[in-house]
């Protein structure tokens, strides 16, 4: 228990330093090429521990490791040093703009080199040549009220042709509440129709009930239970069950529920060879949800080629999904604003880190691709127009800029005050989030369960 403790806090560490460390360096930087006198670069906040004066800047590591700050001369307000010539106050507007602006702009800029560096190494394509087929409509759900069957191809979303699964999932995930107009492509007919999202409780993201068609595989056995007992192995191709194609994870387990305990039979293909097995269902209750069960857990075979982009190709498919990630994180945002959304999907520290370290588990893609979406996520959460946060201090400059003229003291001192409780306030809540979702399973992070969710 405390070496996993210690595991999270060391990939939590690794994980928010670059951010820290890069988003500062933005502001840094910024600041130097505007001759703006930088007092401390702290990683961390609270007291300094240790660290080293290179110049007029100390370098230094604070006791409070979570979050960084650059301390510019001037910046604060009633600052002895604000009729200092390098003082930032005194710089023109549109440079104290800039400044603000490059912390969050270094973390975009994070987001796209990692995913440009690992798509150079590494890119995993889905080759799909189907286009977006449906395989599973769950019944009652939003897209089976609105008449999606099984086999039906997705040919249109919200105005954009041949969309891809990812594309659909992003829309759904940040949509609940919200209609989206659709297309499908179904015995040569294309179909217009509309589904509208439900917020899901349980994992917290909006939900249409649908899923992309897929080759599935059994991806485990339970001993002593009938599909072990029938000889079935773990990679064994599900092809029917009771002459019903399987064409996702749900339709096998769906089946077996509505057996009422009658054999069933079930076709699958072991190295390429069709084989056949009857099995009857028995009745369990493993995780206190009593049902009618062969032991069999589905998993989506994807065909999957790997390839080395070109630093151009890599660039654009960096942008590409840095784009869909970011249109996700600004959606659910906008779906907490509006409640449509549930604030309870927000995760802290701890979230995070274990995050962090299941990523690590997995090796550097996973958590190279997780440091991608923690970046982005930085940069969007720092352009939000709240006092204290960059975005608040870029709206507050734009608004003086209109004005001609700065707001007074006092009024940006409330405004100070007001970003600092909505902070505090904030990080209370993520961190009870977080120790909440410990007794909920199945609350994550929009950017994690989209690198769970099928094509």
């Amino acid at each position: 228990m405390a070496l996993s403790f210690l595991q999270n806090v060391w990939w939590l560490l690794v994980l928010i330093g670059v951010m820290i460390l890069v988003h500062e360096a933005g502001h840094f930087w910024a600041a130097r090429a505007f001759d703006v006198k930088v007092e401390v670069f702290s990683f961390g906040f609270g007291p300094r521990l240790f660290g080293f004066r290179r110049g007029e800047t100390d370098y230094r590591f604070s006791a409070i490791l979570f979050g960084g700050y650059v301390k510019m001369a001037g910046e604060q307000l009633g600052d002895p040093e604000a009729d200092d010539p390098r003082s930032v106050l005194r710089k023109p507007r549109w440079q104290r703009l800039i400044i603000a602006a490059a912390g969050p702009l270094m973390n975009v800029l994070l987001a796209i080199a990692v995913l440009t560096g690992m798509y150079m190494v590494k890119y995993e394509k889905v080759v799909d040549e189907g286009g977006a087929l449906v395989g599973h409509v769950m019944p009652n759900s939003p897209a089976a009220k609105a008449g999606i069957l099984p086999g039906d191809k997705i040919v249109r979303l919200n105005g954009k042709d041949n969309p891809d699964w990812d594309e659909i999932i992003s829309a759904e995930i940040s949509g609940a509440d919200r209609h989206l107009t659709l297309t499908v492509e179904r015995a040569g007919h294309q179909i217009p129709l509309s589904v509208t999202p439900v917020f899901d409780e349980k994992e917290g993201l909006g939900s249409a009930g649908w899923e992309g068609q897929n080759e599935i595989q059994v991806g485990g056995v339970t001993p002593g239970m009938p599909a072990a007992e029938a000889g079935l192995r773990k990679g064994d191709i599900l092809a029917r069950i009771n002459n019903v194609p399987i064409h996702s994870r749900f339709t096998l387990p769906e089946m077996i529920r509505t057996s009422g305990g009658r054999e069933v039979t079930l076709d699958y293909i072991r190295d390429g060879a069709h084989q056949t097995a009857t099995l009857k269902p028995v009745y369990k209750n493993p995780d206190g949800t009593a049902r009618w069960m062969i032991g069999v857990e589905s998993s989506v075979k994807l065909n999957i080629q790997s390839l080395k982009l070109s630093f151009p190709d890599a660039l654009h498919e960096s942008l590409v999904q840095n784009g869909r990630n970011a249109y996700m994180i600004v959606g659910f945002l906008q779906g907490i604003v509006q409640r449509r959304m549930s604030a309870k999907n927000l995760s802290g520290p701890i979230g995070i880190a274990q995050y962090a370290k299941q990523a690590a588990d997995e090796g550097t893609g996973p958590f190279l691709a997780l440091m991608s979406v923690v970046s982005l996520n930085l940069a969007i959460f720092n352009l939000l127009p709240i006092p204290i946060l960059d975005g608040g201090v870029i709206v507050t400059l734009l608004v003086e800029m209109i004005m001609g003229r700065d707001l007074s003291l006092r009024v940006k001192e409330a405004m100070l005050r007001i970003g600092f409780v909505f902070l505090m306030m904030l990080v209370v809540f993520v961190i009870y989030n977080d120790i909440a979702k410990r007794f909920t399973p199945g609350l994550l992070l929009p950017s994690v369960r989209i690198s769970s969710l099928l094509r």
